[in-house]
């Protein structure tokens, strides 16, 4: 008797539900073909936004340079303007009127070399004037350039987001949604930032480093995030790696964040739900740091390009419409 009722103390104390994929959802509760559309759209507007803010910083730094040489372009113009005022009041002395001015002959050869010294000078002062004009121009071309490349990352930033958009409103999950709330479950935590490359993009990653939580192994980055998430106090049941025919999960580009403590059980409610708006707002306000693709939540996803959208495309268990967990993807 004993052993049977401690048998189901210890099978209600379980979890109450099937964790992530071992409910025949195989995609992230959606179809594989609108996760690769999320997938696409969010990576693209990602890169594109990046590349935005790169060129925003390199026309910073030319328009830097302009004002630079503005400011040298003035002493230069000004010595050949004293070159020529000089030459105006005196003469320009040249090869003839050093010789017909010269009393002997080392007259002559002192104002010989007086001509190849102004001669020296002259032609170093308009070289100068000409470099310095010159930098000017091509730093001008460039910030054109900067600002056509910019404009091209917004269109392209725009066409990702419309792409993002349509493939949920095609699924009939993509209506507008409010951002998932609760009382206390704000989350201002700052993570430290995945390591990128010297011009600020992130580099493409493989599934090299073991998985803490499964057997199977994540990108460098995502273990970046999942390290980042439990030092900031989220440190309830998480499973990353996992196959299946779509997402981030076999990529090692995904984990899955259980509500309750100990597993994935039924709907979360009470502090459960609050700790799980609390990580998906964890992750949005770190999203640029952590390089997030995107984030499920209680039947919502968020995109970088769109915020809250609508997402209840599972099959009505707490897993597959993420009221158990919340889904975090990494580029």
């Amino acid at each position: 008797m004993l052993i049977a009722i401690s048998g189901l103390a210890v099978a209600v104390a379980g979890p109450a539900g099937a964790a992530p994929g071992d409910n025949g959802d195989d995609g992230e509760g959606a179809p594989k073909s609108l996760i690769q559309q999320l997938q696409a759209a969010s990576k693209g507007f990602l890169e594109a936004q990046e590349a935005l803010t790169n060129s925003r910083k390199r026309q910073t730094q030319l328009a830097a340079k302009v004002k630079q040489l503005d400011a040298e372009l003035g002493p230069r113009q000004a010595a050949i303007d004293e070159i020529v005022q000089q030459s105006y009041r005196t003469g320009r002395l040249g090869p003839m009127t050093a010789l017909l001015t010269a009393n002997s002959s080392g007259s002559f050869l002192d104002r010989a070399e007086t001509l190849e010294t102004v001669a020296v000078k002259e032609n170093a002062a308009v070289a100068d004037l000409k470099a310095n004009r010159d930098a000017q121009q091509r730093a001008k071309l460039a910030i054109d350039a900067e600002v056509r490349n910019q404009q091209k990352q917004v269109n392209l930033m725009a066409k990702r987001k419309v792409q993002a958009e349509n493939a949920l409103k095609a699924a009939n999950a993509g209506e507008d949604a409010d951002e998932p709330s609760d009382s206390q479950a704000s989350s201002s935590n700052k993570a430290s930032p995945a390591p990128r490359n010297r011009d600020g993009s992130l580099s493409e990653e493989g599934c090299t480093r073991k998985d803490p939580t499964t057997s199977g192994c994540l990108t460098p980055r995502t273990l970046h995030a999942l390290k980042e998430a439990q030092a900031d106090g989220f440190t309830r049941y998480v499973a990353c790696f996992r196959e299946q025919n779509s997402g981030e999960h076999p990529k090692g580009q995904a984990c899955d964040f259980a509500a309750e403590k100990n597993g994935f059980g039924g709907v979360a409610s009470g502090g459960d739900k609050t700790y799980g708006t609390r990580l998906a707002n964890y992750f949005i306000s770190n999203s640029s740091r952590l390089g997030v693709l995107y984030v499920i939540w209680f039947k919502r996803i968020w995109l970088p390009s769109s915020g809250w959208k609508s997402y209840s495309r599972g099959n009505g268990d707490p897993s597959s419409d993420h009221t158990n967990h919340v889904h975090l993807s990494v580029r």
